[in-house]
């Protein structure tokens, strides 16, 4: 007889285990991290954009799981549309027939995509841009990949191979045969593709370390060149895609630009099932697939998975029903213009950037001269510092919590949940101004904090 298993009794028994079960099975670093910076919270329910922990205190998401709960968590369309095919217990990944919920997701997706026309799903951002860049290379019959500069489209090798993070990258060479370009540089591009090797330019509309925005045209025409030489654009969406930017794509944000190949993922889960999606265009498909001796070429083990092709649907729905995308358009307007508005109040503040409900905070060095030696003594120890000093605060004090853009940046990214309302917005700012009046107090416990960062950061060298 087999023995019941109790997931609640497992949890209530060994959940305060967490941090000390990561420590010695799983990354060693994480747990050690959030020690030291004051993370290691233990939160016992989540809900939409917000986190409780075991005292009934609330915690404002401004992070979303670097993207995915584009919905917030365990919104009641998704969790019932989960609910609802588990209970069905369908014939899933039989792996010879044809499934209805792929086909339908796939129709629903290629709505918003009216230039594309077939998808291949996969399990996982850096997933679909291995596919782009598979199918991009056998399709042109070339070998070279170009990327920008500080791109980041995953961590598998292919993917790798194109990140254009050095801290990534190092010790895992050989990758392959790729290159950097500037973000918006094209004169660079129109360089590289002269070569002839060139199969495709990869690009993040908006990037997301640092959040830098391609310049206005040039999408459209990095787009041109590559036709002119016969080389594909492949729009990476993994993170800015469903509606994160005020568009459903941020690539639509410019007149004209149709990608060859889209990748999506991310918010698609829904924030339960890993999902990623490949889109492009019927000839490009066709190539790949061009017999059935082919059908296999390019495959994955769990895509289109019922439970995952159900969550992709039902945030769809959601995304249609709740008008989510001019939700984000215009929640986001509001808390750039709010942020923005503070630059001339505080010198440490350089700038406020992004699009819908991906903002990015940019730090820079003050003027005057107290605040400018205490800056130049954190950028000695370790560039990045400043805008770690405020994220702690701002979950330690104000229970928000955000993220540092990119290492060695003084950036914050913005990237909340996309039902994030004005009450919402409001008590973000408000807390944002608290720590920036701490900030430039000269004094108190932020600085004191920095101390603790800077000892960590020599101590690490």
């Amino acid at each position: 007889m087999t023995k019941e298993f109790d997931l609640g009794a497992l949890l209530a028994e060994r959940g305060a285990e967490r941090y000390e079960l990561h420590g010695r099975y799983l990354n060693h670093q994480l747990p050690r991290m959030l020690h030291t910076i004051g993370f290691d919270k233990v939160y016992e329910r989540a809900e939409g954009a917000h986190f409780w922990d075991a005292d009934g205190n609330d915690y404002l998401d401004m992070l979303a799981g670097f993207g995915v709960m584009g919905l917030g968590r365990h919104h009641p369309v998704v969790r019932k549309a989960l609910h609802d095919v588990l209970d069905a217990q369908l014939a899933d990944l039989t792996r010879f027939d044809c499934q209805p919920l792929p086909g339908l997701l796939a129709e629903k997706l290629l709505t918003h995509s009216p230039h594309l026309d077939r998808v291949f799903f996969g399990n996982s951002g850096t997933e679909a841009v291995e596919t782009a860049l598979k199918f991009a290379r056998y399709v042109t019959g070339r070998p070279r990949i170009l990327y920008c500069d500080h791109a980041f489209h995953g961590l598998t090798t292919g993917s790798l191979s194109v990140n254009g993070e050095d801290g990534f990258r190092n010790g895992f060479a050989p990758l392959l045969p790729d290159t950097a370009v500037p973000l918006g540089d094209l004169d660079a591009l129109a360089r590289e593709l002269k070569k002839g090797d060139v199969a495709a330019l990869i690009v993040e509309p908006i990037q997301g370390k640092g959040v830098h925005e391609a310049p206005p045209g040039y999408l459209r025409a990095a787009q041109e060149l590559l036709r002119k030489h016969r080389a594909l654009l492949i729009a990476d969406e993994v993170q800015t895609g469903l509606g994160r930017t005020g568009d459903f794509y941020a690539y639509q944000h410019e007149d004209g630009v149709e990608p060859d190949l889209v990748c999506v993922a991310k918010a698609l889960s829904g924030g339960y099932v890993p999902v990623g999606a490949t889109l492009g265009k019927d000839w490009i498909f066709k190539k790949v697939y061009s017999s059935m001796d082919r059908v296999l070429v390019h495959s994955a083990s769990f895509g289109s998975n019922a439970q995952a092709m159900a969550a992709g649907l039902a945030v769809l729905s959601v995304m249609e029903d709740e008008q989510i995308v001019a939700g984000a358009r215009v929640t986001g307007e509001q808390l750039r213009s709010r942020l923005a508005a503070l630059i001339e109040k505080y010198e440490l503040l350089a700038d406020v950037r992004g699009r819908g409900l991906m903002i990015g905070i940019e730090f820079g060095r003050p003027k005057s001269l107290k605040l400018r030696s205490r800056w130049t003594m954190l950028q000695a120890a370790r560039k990045g510092l400043f805008a770690q000093m405020v994220v702690v605060p701002l979950l330690q004090r104000h229970r928000i919590l955000t993220q540092v853009s990119g290492d060695h940046l003084e950036v914050i990214k913005l990237i909340p949940p996309l039902i994030i309302g004005e009450q919402d917005v409001d008590r973000f700012v408000d807390a944002f101004t608290a720590v920036m009046d701490d900030a430039h107090s000269g004094g108190g416990l932020m600085w004191d904090f920095g101390k603790t960062l800077v000892k960590q950061a020599v101590a690490n060298r």
